[in-house]
């Protein structure tokens, strides 16, 4: 009777309702590792391939049938597979969304339920409550966070985040090639270093096409194609608004709203051509009106935008100086809180194709140091609490190669006022990296994702390379410092210290070399400190 139903279910409905009915068939969405397709058929990592229905999957309606090969394939034809695929890679998201949702929730539950009557009143917080409390701000956050503007910005950030391996490399390449040129060393192989520097950020906005038509649900290849007329020499003879058009000219922007763009004339094509000739037909259109828009359109407006981004940063700078260092290093950290951070992203990536580096990353890169320097106050000021004191050392170096959620999330941000002071320390140091490009000197970096000590290799601006590393390096100290002298004298009030330096009563019985059980019947007990009104991460 079952089968019947899973058979007659998909027949003549949508394509999503045959996606609905492929998944369990598959072992569901924890047994889907990964999810692509070609021209007809549909391919799955599969986690443990004894879970897939065989037969009954090649009796539904619309499969074709089914190839093991390195992927499980299912056969659905040309078109159809096009269509069918991102339904299913929808559905296999909803439900691992859903189960972790399912998970958290138990956590919490038995989080409130294990003590009905609380912790006592003055006991110590360890590290393991500490990342408890981190991970429930992180899920609040992301909840908080499922706003459509928000969501988008997630949708932008992974177009780009799969990018930065590229920038990182090849902007290291860029800057050894200029440490060689400006030294006279190996003059033979400095060409061939810029030539490997280069040619990603030549053809970045083909990637960024590749992977927007990815993002969207179109067919990948498609949106390369439709931004690849963007970076193609031959767009010098075309003319748009009056003016000759230049390659790259648009840029990532361009190239992003070109592969945009042919998503959703790929999927009007899908919806609307016979599957006979689909595969002829839908192509064909999607690069052609893609293409002739980019070409009369989307290349000269998005080259304006890109060029008034471009101007904006340099503006905000010079005229800000220290002013807008100070607000751009202390807003970063919230800014990431709230999911913001996402829409600069696109941002960095123009100024780094305009330039070769973006004035913004170094000084946004403040903010961990002052996240740094507020985990070393906190260390010192919490001497008796080694748990969170375990955490710090267990975390602390990635923080100085610039790698902050395990200091945010599971040190400052549960605690509260050392993530205000620590934001502090940032605003200073992006302040002082301001000031010198106020002055003349700006400090750039040639790829995004690394910051903290991770940033040197990266760094490039209009000095010399001992310049720039000096200014970036003297603004990374005054995050530290400045971090840590406001996480340690004003990041803690008289009741947090007490409760959070107060030790168990294990460390008590161990520090006095006694074992570590409950105290004899009629020892005096250890009288509770109070527990602070707003709590141990209050602001008061």
């Amino acid at each position: 009777m079952s089968t019947d139903s899973t058979k007659a279910k998909p027949e003549g409905n949508s394509d999503r309702q045959l996606a609905e009915a492929i998944l369990p068939l598959v072992g569901g969405a924890a047994n889907v590792t990964s999810v692509s397709h070609c021209m007809t058929r549909m391919r799955l990592g599969l986690a443990d391939r004894s879970r897939v229905q065989d037969e009954p999957l090649k009796a539904l309606p619309g499969v074709l049938g089914v190839v093991e090969d390195d992927t499980y394939q299912i056969v659905l034809g040309p078109g159809k597979v096009a269509r069918i695929t991102p339904e299913f890679e929808a559905l296999v998201e909803a439900e691992a969304e859903a189960a972790r949702d399912r998970a958290t929730a138990q956590v919490a539950a038995g989080q409130t339920a294990g003590d009905p009557a609380g912790d006592p009143a003055g006991a110590p917080r360890t590290a393991d409550e500490l990342a408890a409390e981190g991970a429930a701000i992180r899920a609040a956050r992301k909840e908080k966070n499922a706003t459509p503007v928000k969501l988008m910005l997630r949708r932008v950030a992974n177009i780009f985040v799969p990018l930065i391996p590229a920038l990182i490399g090849c902007g290291i390449v860029a800057g050894i090639n200029g440490l060689f040129t400006n030294a006279g060393w190996l003059p033979a192989l400095t060409p061939a270093l810029a030539a490997i520097a280069s040619g990603f950020m030549s053809l970045i906005a083909v990637f960024v096409g590749l992977n927007t038509a990815k993002e969207f649900g179109g067919t990948p290849v498609l949106g390369g194609a439709a931004a690849a007329v963007i970076v193609f020499p031959g767009v010098a003879d075309v003319s748009a608004f009056g003016q000759k058009l230049a390659p790259g000219q648009g840029g990532v922007l361009g190239a992003l709203f070109a592969a945009l763009l042919a998503v959703y004339v790929e999927k009007a094509c899908r919806r609307l051509v016979p599957s006979a000739v689909d595969v002829l037909v839908t192509p064909t259109v999607t690069v052609l009106v893609a293409g002739l828009v980019t070409l009369f359109g989307l290349m000269y407006v998005c080259g304006e935008i890109a060029t008034g981004i471009g101007h904006l940063a340099d503006w905000l700078l010079q005229h800000g100086g220290a002013a807008a260092g100070f607000v751009l290093g202390g807003l970063f950290l919230p800014l990431v809180m709230l999911g913001l951070h996402q829409a600069l992203i696109p941002i960095h990536t123009t100024l780094i194709e305009q330039s070769g580096y973006t004035v913004l990353l170094p000084i946004l890169a403040m903010a961990g140091a002052g996240q740094v320097g507020a985990a070393v106050a906190i260390y010192l000021r919490l001497r008796r609490n080694t748990s969170i004191r375990k955490t710090i050392r267990s975390a602390l170096p990635a923080g100085f190669l610039g790698v902050g959620e395990p200091l945010i999330y599971g040190v400052s941000l549960p605690l509260g006022r050392p993530f205000i002071t620590a934001c502090v320390g940032g605003a200073f140091g992006g302040g002082v990296v301001g000031l010198f490009y106020q002055l003349g000197t700006s400090v750039g970096s040639t790829a995004i994702g690394p910051s903290g000590w991770a940033l040197f290799p990266l760094l490039k601006g209009d000095q010399g390379l001992g310049a720039i590393a000096a200014i970036y390096g003297l603004g990374l100290a005054a995050g530290y410092l400045v971090g840590f002298v406001a996480t340690y004298f004003f990041g803690f009030s008289k009741q947090m210290l007490s409760e959070l330096n107060a030790p168990t009563e294990t460390e008590a019985a161990v520090g006095k070399g006694a074992s570590p059980e409950p105290p004899h019947p009629g020892s005096p007990e250890p009288s509770p400190a109070p527990a602070p009104a707003g709590g141990p991460g209050s602001l008061v």
